[in-house]
């Protein structure tokens, strides 16, 4: 079958591939075309445009670049219809991803949609899109199966493919052979993970930075995102004492004793991997308060929402400040206590999650669901 996948995203990128993987090991003759990056390509996607060309954050910066948004979308139609897929798999992404879905059913093409884009926590009313437009939903988090079934919308809920992506276990050989391969110092590390675009990396790794003084007995090393240049660190970073590893992220977050994590998948891959961590958030003004404005949710980060309850700090906008940052962080290192209620309330994470397979779950049900409509022998 002919296989059309859109994400865009780095977290996109990372869980398109192993469903692509799955997809692979059940339809020997699947061939992809793609919009995503390095590691979809990796698993025999014909890459169309890389997700670092895709990736704008907040009101203002997609009405800046609003000319290439719409440019982008115009030539990803135009493919589609070349390539004829047997269906498009439209991977989070909501923005460009929900017009690409209203295109595609208005063509005749099946349409299905793997990691739900986030209508539970700002205009519900895409849900009635989603209803009309994408043939079959597969949800990634346990509470959207309900939610969705709240709109007389029966979805699959499949499992989170990070606890597929995420690295088995490890001894101190392996810490050391990561110190040796990095250069990096004997001291706990505190891992920075400040984003995965230009602009909130630029803004909030100034922040966490400013941290650095104040806990000399610690390295701070930071986890470079896939797609963003080196320069970008190595001039914010300036004279600081901070190291940067690139496509390291996963191992780094093995080794370090605690992470300050700015919002989005991050947070929920460093609770699994089962650091203490602080969440950091901040935007342009102007997008900060129109997204305050119409997202309707407790809390920014994955981990409080999947748990309906503060689990870790999150620190936003003005809140997103260096002392705020020093007093948790100090909490986090020093306060046994506290870390282990941290550690007790990941471990229930886990559990609400399920267990390993999203990725084999959802390209089962995928080739199923095609056969079914299709005619074909499974």
């Amino acid at each position: 079958m002919k296989y059309y996948i859109i994400a865009g995203e780095a977290s996109g990128d990372l869980h398109a591939s192993n469903l692509m993987k799955e997809i692979n090991l059940r339809d020997k003759n699947a061939h992809f075309r793609c919009w995503g990056g390095d590691m979809m390509q990796e698993q025999g996607g014909i890459l169309v445009k890389h997700y670092r060309d895709l990736a704008f954050m907040g009101f203002i910066e997609v009405l800046l670049n609003l000319r290439t948004i719409l440019k982008n979308l115009k030539l990803c139609k135009k493919d589609i219809l070349q390539y004829h897929p047997d269906v498009l798999i439209l991977v989070d992404y909501p923005g460009f991803n929900l017009r690409m879905a209203e295109f595609a059913h208005h063509r005749g093409f099946k349409v299905f949609y793997y990691i739900s884009p986030q209508v539970w926590a700002w205009k519900k009313s895409r849900v009635k899109k989603i209803k009309r437009v994408v043939d079959r939903m597969f949800v990634i988090l346990p509470f959207e199966k309900q939610f969705y079934a709240d709109y007389n919308y029966p979805v699959d809920f499949v499992g989170h493919p990070l606890l597929d992506a995420l690295p088995d276990s490890f001894d101190e050989s392996d810490r050391k052979i990561f110190i040796g391969k990095n250069n990096l110092q004997g001291k706990p590390i505190i891992a920075l993970l400040p984003g995965s675009r230009n602009q909130e990396i630029n803004v909030i790794l100034k922040i966490m930075l400013r941290l650095v003084k104040d806990f000399p007995e610690h390295q701070f090393i930071v986890a470079a995102a896939p797609g963003v240049q080196p320069e970008l660190y190595q001039k914010i970073i300036g004279k600081h004492p901070v190291r940067v590893v690139y496509n390291q992220m996963h191992n780094l977050l093995r080794f370090s004793t605690a992470a300050l994590v700015t919002s989005g998948t991050a947070t929920l891959e460093t609770a699994l991997m089962e650091v203490p961590q602080a969440v950091c958030y901040k935007g342009s003004a102007f997008s900060y308060y129109i997204a305050r404005s119409i997202i309707k949710i407790k809390y920014i980060s994955l981990v409080n929402l999947i748990m309906d309850r503060l689990i870790v700090r999150e620190f936003i906008q003005f809140g997103l400040k260096e002392e705020n940052l020093r007093e948790e962080l100090i909490s986090i290192l020093y306060d046994k206590n506290y870390r282990k209620r941290m550690m007790a309330n990941y471990k229930l994470l886990k559990e609400k999650l399920g267990g390993q397979g999203a990725s084999a779950n959802a390209a089962n049900l995928m080739i199923s669901y095609l056969n079914q409509e299709t005619g074909r022998n499974q």
